[in-house]
């Protein structure tokens, strides 16, 4: 939800938190210049990258989330692409180069406004190396991932789809929402929250 702000970023005279005409929901709107200022979800993108059946794991060093496992992912960066952000945030937590990404799903996170969109992809050479936002990286077999250690309820998600993929013989894109409900009871069920 759009948070009221109380002077504007461009030039310092009040903002009115109100509903614009021709709109549905109350936006930030500058007195002098009557610039609207809107808040939109944030892309998160990243990686499942899979070598010798193993996928690619980094352990956290910084919060939310610190020590917990998860997938290289990051928010998306202006002037890039969905797959070019994976590959970055890949290269930049676990030092490893993708090629082949294809998109694999996408988790709109409405309550934290939020949309998590991962892409399957093969690793570039044998090189990786933990990153300053990972403590460890190491590539794990499903049966050695602590599944109660994973950091978000987007990357248990996310891996459940792809094992069951996996299995099945064939990928298919996933499209979901995980809102409050569904992201506290995957808390409630071992899952940590955000």
């Amino acid at each position: 939800m759009p948070k009221p702000m109380n002077f504007c970023p461009n030039c310092g005279a009040p903002v009115e938190f109100r509903v614009p005409d021709g709109d549905d929901r109350k936006r930030n709107i500058c007195t002098a210049t009557g610039e609207i200022f809107y808040d939109n979800p944030r892309n998160v993108v990243g990686c499942i990258v899979e070598h010798d059946q193993r996928i690619l794991m980094c352990r956290r060093a910084i919060e939310p989330r610190l020590g917990f496992w998860t997938l290289p992912a990051g928010f998306l960066e202006l002037g890039e692409t969905m797959a070019d952000g994976g590959a970055r945030e890949t290269r930049e937590e676990a030092g490893a180069e993708v090629v082949d990404s294809q998109l694999f799903s996408m988790l709109d996170v409405t309550h934290i406004g939020q949309v998590h969109i991962f892409f399957r992809a093969g690793l570039a050479g044998q090189t990786y190396s933990a990153g300053p936002e990972s403590e460890e990286v190491c590539f794990m077999r499903e049966d050695e991932i602590e599944w109660e250690q994973l950091a978000f309820p987007t990357i248990h998600r996310t891996l459940e789809r792809y094992f069951a993929d996996r299995a099945a013989g064939r990928f298919d894109l996933h499209l979901e929402t995980l809102g409050a409900a569904d992201w506290n009871a995957m808390h409630l069920a071992g899952t940590p929250k955000y």
